[in-house]
C-alpha cells in the first residue's frame, strides 16, 4: 500500500526520478508550490503540489506521465502543473496572482529555477485582483441564495471559499508593498488592518476551516452577509487604487 508521507521532502527524489526516466532531456524543472512549500503541509489532509516545466516537444508528449499520476495520486500529489518556460512568460499578465503567489513561495526540486526572475507588472496584478475580487462578490451572493436554507452546504461554501480569498490578499498586500506572511491567520489579519475592514468574519471563516467552528444555520447567515459586505467594501477600493 502507498505511503502517504510526512513531509513533501521525503519523496523529491523518487518523484523527480520518475520523471527524468519519463521525459528525460525535455524536463526542465520540478518545483514544489502550494501549502508544502508554505510549510503548511499535514498528513492526510494536504495535496503536494509540483510545477513540472518542459520543452516544447515534451509538453505535446505528456502522455508519457499517464502511467506516474495514478501511482502519486495515491501518496496525495496532485495532477502537476506542467508548463513550459515560453507559456510562463507569456501569461504572466493573465495569471499575476497565481504566478506572484507561486513565486512568493516555492521550492526547487530540479533542474532550472524558472521562478526565480519573474517580473511580475503591478498593474496586471490589480486588474486581476479587481477581476478576482469581482467575481467571487458574485459567487458568495449566488452560493448564498443557494445554500442558505441549508446549515451544511452554507459552512461548505464559506470554508471552500478560504484559500481562494487568500490568495488574493497575498497579492493585494503585496500590491500595497507590505509584508505578506506566511499563515492564512496572519493574511487575513493584515489585510483587514490595511484596509480597515471588521476581522470578525475572517476570523469565523478560519475557524470553520478548521472545523473549530459550526455555527447555526442563522450564525452562518449573518455570517455570509457580514463576509459579503467586507468584500463589497474591499472590491470598491481597488477599484480606486
Amino acid at each position: 500500500m502507498a505511503r502517504i508521507p510526512d513531509a513533501p521532502e521525503e519523496i523529491f527524489d523518487e518523484f523527480t526520478e520518475d520523471y527524468k526516466a519519463a521525459f528525460e532531456q525535455d524536463l526542465t524543472s520540478v518545483i514544489l508550490y502550494g501549502s508544502g512549500a508554505k510549510g503548511e503541509y499535514i498528513r492526510g489532509k494536504s495535496d503536494i503540489n509540483f510545477l513540472i516545466v518542459l520543452t516544447s516537444n515534451g509538453i505535446e508528449n505528456l502522455d508519457k506521465a499517464l502511467d506516474l499520476i495514478p501511482k502519486w495520486r495515491k501518496r496525495n500529489v496532485s495532477v502537476p502543473l506542467f508548463l513550459t518556460e515560453g507559456y510562463i512568460q507569456s501569461a504572466l499578465d493573465a495569471f499575476a496572482i497565481e504566478f506572484l503567489n507561486m513565486q512568493k513561495h516555492y521550492r526547487l526540486v530540479f533542474g532550472n529555477d524558472v521562478l526565480e526572475s519573474l517580473e511580475i507588472s503591478k498593474n496586471d496584478l490589480r486588474l486581476q485582483i479587481e477581476r478576482e475580487l469581482r467575481g467571487k462578490l458574485l459567487h458568495l451572493r449566488e452560493g448564498f441564495l443557494s445554500t442558505g436554507q441549508d446549515r451544511d452546504s452554507l459552512r461548505e461554501m464559506l470554508s471552500a471559499s478560504v484559500a481562494a480569498f487568500a490568495s488574493i490578499f497575498e497579492a493585494l498586500l503585496y500590491l500595497k508593498e507590505d509584508k505578506v506572511p506566511a499563515s492564512k491567520a496572519e493574511v487575513f489579519k493584515h489585510t483587514a488592518e490595511k484596509f480597515g475592514l471588521e476581522m470578525v468574519p475572517f476570523s469565523q471563516l478560519l475557524n470553520i476551516k478548521r472545523g473549530e467552528w459550526r455555527g447555526s444555520k442563522v450564525q452562518l447567515r449573518d455570517l455570509t452577509k457580514m463576509y459579503i459586505r467586507q468584500v463589497r467594501k474591499l472590491v470598491e477600493l481597488v477599484d480606486k487604487m
